[in-house]
């Protein structure tokens, strides 16, 4: 996982004669096709062709970008398109997909590994029952949150976090919904009148698909309480709630989520999960550069997080952006950046 790692958005490479504590705005070092110009944070930055030395990956063909802040408001984006102040986006909500598409704007879309969990903390009553998780994941169909939350834009999860654009993804028997098995298992878990609180941010898709989720609960026969907090309140105790969502942008490699959020004693380990075999298991996967060879051990795994209960991951996200017709050479890609040094404009 350490070259995966070096891309991952997390990290920041830096030359070696970079200062500690240095401003890449003020200071900027690099090998792309495009230099920084300027930047003025919310308003925008501008990056010009690389002249000073020749780029290692040949010729770029635009004489430069603007990346311009419009804020959040998509319908901004939207009159900014029709405008002709702005030729793309950088990521187009559910929302307004079709609003975009009816616009003429062209639609560019990548399958990713991308999602968003439910997911409940081992370690907060009354979930250190995996009966109790169990039956909250026996409850929703991961299908109707994929079409209620992201309009379908996406594919369905199968509860365990890895998905089938990675190289090491199992194949593993699913397990259909049932909730009616679900409240029982809550009964025999004697929970049957016990309210639980789903918490979310109060973000677009992320909201809707938590709501989905408490929606389905609810239709089982379960109580419960949604609760929707703006950011600067949710994420001062992100990892600490019983029972809330969050979104997980992808990484490379399966094994690389495994040991950010599952991994016993990890920072970003917000369910809480801790299983010695699991651990071990991870180890050994991590020390196998073969995917093929990994894929036994991934299949062990999965099955071991999707049977711990302690996700609803119900999909995987289709990340999609719009252009004008006039950008050529761009394509979305899965890990949402940007990589415009074969881009030029056909106008």
């Amino acid at each position: 996982t350490l070259i995966p790692s070096f891309g991952d958005y997390p990290a920041l490479c830096v030359h070696p004669s970079f200062p500690d504590g240095g401003d890449l705005a003020q200071a900027p070092i690099g090998t792309g096709a495009f230099e920084l110009v300027s930047m003025e944070v919310g308003v925008k930055a501008v990056l010009k062709r690389r002249e000073n030395g020749a780029w290692w990956g040949g010729e770029a063909l635009l004489d430069g970008i603007e990346f311009i802040d419009l804020g959040t408001d998509e319908s901004v984006f939207l009159s900014s398109f029709s405008g002709g102040e702005i030729d793309m986006n950088d990521e187009t909500s559910p929302d307004f997909a079709e609003t975009n598409d009816a616009t003429g704007l062209i639609r560019e879309s990548a399958v990713t590994a991308t999602t968003m969990v439910a997911r409940m903390n081992m370690q907060a009553g009354p979930f250190t029952d995996q009966k109790v998780r169990q039956a909250m994941q026996l409850a929703v169909d991961n299908a109707v949150v994929l079409e209620l939350g992201v309009a379908g834009l996406g594919s369905v999860a199968e509860n365990h976090h890895v998905a089938p654009v990675h190289p090491e993804y199992a194949e593993i028997p699913k397990v259909a919904p049932d909730p009616a098995a679900a409240f029982a298992m809550l009964t025999e878990a004697g929970h049957a009148e016990t309210e639980f609180e789903l918490i979310s941010l109060d973000e677009g898709w992320l909201a809707t698909s938590t709501d989905a989720i408490a929606g389905q609960l609810r239709d089982a026969g379960i109580k419960v309480k949604r609760t929707v907090l703006p950011g600067s309140t949710f994420w001062n105790d992100w990892t600490k709630y019983p029972f809330s969502s969050t979104s997980w942008g992808a990484r490379p490699l399966g094994v690389q989520i495994y040991a950010l959020a599952y991994r016993t004693g990890e920072a970003w380990n917000e369910s809480a999960h801790s299983n010695p075999e699991f651990d071990a298991k991870l180890e050994e996967a991590l020390g196998i550069f073969d995917p093929d060879l990994r894929r036994p051990l991934m299949a062990e795994m999965e099955k071991m997080l999707q049977d711990s209960g302690v996700i609803i991951q119900p999909y995987w996200n289709q990340l999609i952006m719009h252009r004008v017709a006039a950008v050529q050479g761009y394509q979305r890609h899965p890990l949402r950046e940007m990589h415009l040094e074969a881009v030029w404009l056909d106008r």
